[in-house]
């Protein structure tokens, strides 16, 4: 289907330029794509986070799942009229370059404005809470490989992503360029809504923080689960058993590179805890937490969570984690998560779902001797895992958690200020 739709999109802007434009046009509507996504890109998470913002209170609600998706098109279709508009009034005369260059210039540069708006378009459609197949199917529920992503036609999507990774990354390169906070961000968007019904934005942002010291080497007893799990994972189509019932959860954890076992304290925010399943940053998965590890050269990868720890030596895995109000103590509650860290690379960022992301302070990455002491968790759903054995441990049970009760009131600073400069001031 999604393969359908570039051939089409593709056929129409080549159709469209050929009876209705001229090659000096059309060359100029490709840089005008081009400029547009940039802005898309550059600014969609920034007017995202205004309407998610605004969802937290109640308004603007049904538009949170689609509000990236929603802003993304909202900024390119607005940047592309206003560049075009701008461009017709430069190119006031029509320039005509014989007939053979303006036919084949025409529909050349058709198929290519065409191939960009489509891989565009299928990269604001993944942001949205859209079922797994569509737009289309990245990776298969059933055999999880992360390693072997699927794709569409021509790699429409992957040509656009990648085209604003490279710019990013040059000219208009910041502390972080885009490809350092999203590397194989189609895989982060398809991943985000892989497991459960959680929801794939947080109320609050940042919803997450990393203490000091928040990163140290795992223990040699949780390392030798780590083996064994990977080793099932490898075994067992990318999923490993989590309760004794035989159930399983597919993990996106690569099974060929060399890795680091390394325990990652993250804190989960009370604030961002809410009832409203849309925006619930109390709810989330191991495929919505990804740890950003970077090279000296720059070049990043995703990695994701194997489980937490359940005790100071013993691995716990869990296809969904769970957090209440009435389960934290002040005002953050931290979990002690197990990530396979590639060899060569160093923690850096850690992103929570779509719309949240920490880094990582300087000082907070200790040796094995300077480890804090660990903070015990254990979720509802979450079991030890069964590495390759038949045998089987007694069910846990453990309550529901609590549903938040309503809030109060706020006071202090509107939301969209809120979003602009932050809580500090909102007292």
């Amino acid at each position: 289907m999604a393969s359908l739709a570039i051939v089409i999109i593709i056929l129409g802007c080549a159709a469209l330029q050929y009876f209705k434009g001229t090659f000096v046009k059309a060359f100029a509507m490709i840089i005008i794509a081009i400029c547009a996504s940039v802005v898309a890109f550059g600014y969609f998470e920034i007017l995202a986070n205004l309407i998610i913002s605004r969802g937290n209170d109640g308004s603007m609600l049904s538009l949170v799942p689609w509000a990236q998706t929603l802003c993304f098109i909202l900024l390119f279709v607005v940047a592309f009229g206003v560049l075009q508009t701008a461009a017709i009034f430069v190119i006031r005369h029509p320039v005509d370059l014989g007939f053979l260059p303006e036919r084949i210039g025409r529909v050349v540069c058709g198929i290519i404005l065409g191939f960009i708006i489509s891989g565009l378009l299928l990269t604001a459609l993944q942001m949205g809470p859209l079922p797994l197949s569509y737009p289309y199917q990245r990776f298969d529920p059933a055999r999880l490989n992360p390693d072997n992503p699927g794709g569409v036609l021509f790699n429409a999507d992957g040509f656009a992503t990648g085209l604003f990774s490279l710019i990013s990354n040059g000219s208009l390169s910041g502390k972080n360029s885009f490809k350092t906070l999203h590397p194989n961000y189609l895989d982060q968007l398809f991943l985000n809504r892989f497991l459960g019904d959680a929801s794939s934005v947080s109320g609050v942002y940042p919803a997450i923080e990393v203490p000091k010291p928040g990163v140290w080497p795992a223990s040699e007893a949780v390392k030798k689960q780590v083996d064994s799990f990977v080793s099932e994972l490898k075994t067992r189509g990318g999923k490993v058993v989590y309760e004794p019932g035989g159930k399983s959860v597919a993990i996106p954890i690569s099974t060929k590179e060399a890795y680091n076992p390394t325990i990652v304290r993250v804190g989960i925010k009370k604030k961002a805890i809410n009832r409203e399943a849309k925006i619930n940053g109390g709810v989330f998965t191991p495929s919505q937490l990804r740890l950003i590890c970077t090279r000296k050269t720059g070049e990043a990868v995703n990695t994701y969570p194997l489980g937490y720890l359940k005790t100071k030596d013993e691995l716990e895995i869990s296809p969904e984690i769970k957090l209440a109000t009435s389960d934290i103590e002040g005002n953050v509650r931290y979990i002690d998560f197990v990530f396979c860290v590639p060899r060569g690379y160093e923690p850096t960022l850690v992103e929570f779902k779509l719309n949240s992301i920490a880094e990582i302070p300087t000082g907070a990455i200790v040796s094995a001797d300077q480890a804090p002491a660990v903070e015990p968790f254990s979720s509802s759903s979450a079991s030890t895992p069964q590495s390759n054995s038949n045998t089987q441990s007694p069910p846990r049970t453990q309550s529901q958690p609590q549903q938040q009760q309503v809030r109060p009131e706020r006071r202090g600073l509107s939301d969209i200020s809120r979003s602009v400069i932050g809580d500090e001031l909102d007292n």
